[in-house]
């Protein structure tokens, strides 16, 4: 086969396995795996090249953090959390929603965002029945935060491992550079969705109580399990803090905490293992390969030099049109795929234009991807696993629905995220990191008496008129 013809096999093999994904006519992982096994019987990519192009960092650090969520959920911590703080917000079913939205948030960025509304939508439906109001307004507030709060660390987000597997990047490179800016949109997102449904969010006073009579430790299954799965949880955050001075692959920090967790709970092993999500690790194995198989060709290289030449090798134009690319393309496709797609793209981006720091392109794409995610209910794995739930319990979310608030509210997040990246361009380092943080705090503290005034308005004007 001439290197023209496996130039054109390569890149129509990667648009077809693309455009399956995106149309979900077949599994994804069933189109990943075929591409991946097309591109290898036709010997454009050998098979131990096919196996070097599969990032087994990504790989375990993802088995590693499933195995460990797959038995702290059994304890049933996660929807103590969620009664926790639908009681502190007394019953109020926009404060209910700000609070589910903030506990997804912080545990999307320290889990997994997929993981993460797996355990709060079934919680969700149950105060949201409670309160005879529609989960809807709730469910679409999850599905945002959890994408936002996944964006803050390296392991939140699928693209953020990715990235920080094939970077020098670490986990506290990403809680330092993204989660100042993380906290600003998150503010923002929570205050517009508050304004958003708060003529929705209503409940009568006798319903409200019932939600005060839950209680959060019935939930509570096995507290023995519990404080082995929080001693772990605990070293493998440390773990993922300190990886990058103790010269260790975040892989191996998520895969030494789950042994361990195994070996001290006694838990099964094959019962463990089933909280894997097998076709999402083999999805991971046959993109790779497809996207290994393009760069060996030299697609990728070639896209690469188109780009320096658009932008002419400059930081700035180069970081806005990753930023805005990776935005638009994840919110109608999945951000995963395409991710792999960028990351040598970029690397090669470095190498032809000679840039020894790609740092601000990597948070470029960071930012882009995962809160792209939120454009559309198929942007990101955890939007389409609410959808699904959604569905399942009779409160469909459409298309054009989701897309109406969620769109906007993501525009408005990667115009919020463009300022920060030009700030911190200028002026990265602690400077960046305080300025933003303190922008977070005083927005925090502005938006929260504009609710006030908004909120108790409301319940005035409620007053007078019962």
């Amino acid at each position: 086969m001439s290197e023209q013809t496996q130039v054109i096999f390569a890149t129509s093999i990667f648009l077809l396995t693309y455009a399956i994904i995106v149309s979900e006519k077949i599994h994804r992982t069933v189109a990943a795996l075929v591409g991946a096994a097309l591109l290898a019987l036709s010997g454009i990519i050998k098979p131990e090249e096919a196996v070097h192009a599969i990032d087994f960092n990504t790989i375990g650090l993802l088995v590693g953090m499933m195995i460990i969520v797959g038995i702290t959920r059994q304890t049933g911590v996660f929807e103590y959390l969620a009664i926790k703080a639908a009681r502190q917000a007394k019953g109020e079913p926009v404060q209910i929603l700000a609070a589910l939205s903030l506990v997804t948030a912080l545990l999307s960025a320290l889990l997994d965002n997929v993981t993460t509304v797996l355990l709060i939508v079934p919680v969700t439906f149950a105060i949201a029945s409670r309160l005879q109001i529609s989960p809807i307004p709730f469910l679409i507030s999850e599905i945002i935060a959890s994408n936002i709060g996944g964006t803050a660390t390296l392991i939140g987000d699928p693209p953020n491992i990715m990235i920080g597997s094939q970077t020098h990047l670490g986990f506290m490179d990403f809680v330092i550079n993204l989660t100042p800016a993380i906290v600003v949109i998150y503010i923002l997102t929570i205050f517009c969705l508050r304004i958003i449904y708060r003529r929705q969010m209503k409940a009568r006073i006798e319903l409200k109580a019932k939600i005060m009579q839950m209680n959060e430790k019935d939930e509570i299954k096995n507290p023995i399990l519990l404080k082995k799965c929080l001693i772990v949880l605990f070293i493998t955050i440390t773990g993922f803090v300190l990886h990058q001075y103790l010269h260790l692959e975040s892989s191996v920090v998520a895969l030494s905490c789950a042994s361990l967790l195994l070996l001290i709970t006694r838990e099964d092993p094959e019962h463990a293992l089933h909280a894997v999500e097998w076709p999402v690790i083999f999805f991971f194995a046959g993109l790779f390969v497809v996207v290994g198989a393009l760069e060996k060709v030299g697609v990728i290289e070639a896209v690469a030099r188109f780009s320096l030449d658009v932008t002419q090798g400059e930081p700035i134009p180069a970081a806005m049109l990753i930023l805005w690319i990776a935005a638009l393309a994840s919110a109608f496709v999945d951000n995963i795929p395409f991710v792999a797609t960028m990351i040598p793209l970029i690397q090669d981006m470095g190498r032809l234009g000679g840039m020894a720091n790609l740092d601000l392109l990597w948070w470029s794409l960071s930012l882009g991807a995962c809160l792209g995610g939120n454009g559309t209910i198929i942007g990101a794995s955890a939007n389409v696993v609410v959808i699904g739930m959604a569905e399942k319990r009779g409160s469909p979310i459409s298309f054009i629905g989701f897309m109406k608030i969620a769109f906007p509210l993501m525009i408005m997040s990667i115009v919020l995220a463009m300022v920060y990246l030009l700030f911190w361009y200028y002026y990265h380092g602690l400077v960046t990191l305080y300025a933003t943080l303190m922008v977070g705090i005083g927005l925090w503290f502005l938006l929260m008496l504009i609710s006030k005034a908004i909120f108790s308005t409301k319940q005035g004007i409620n007053t007078i008129t019962d």
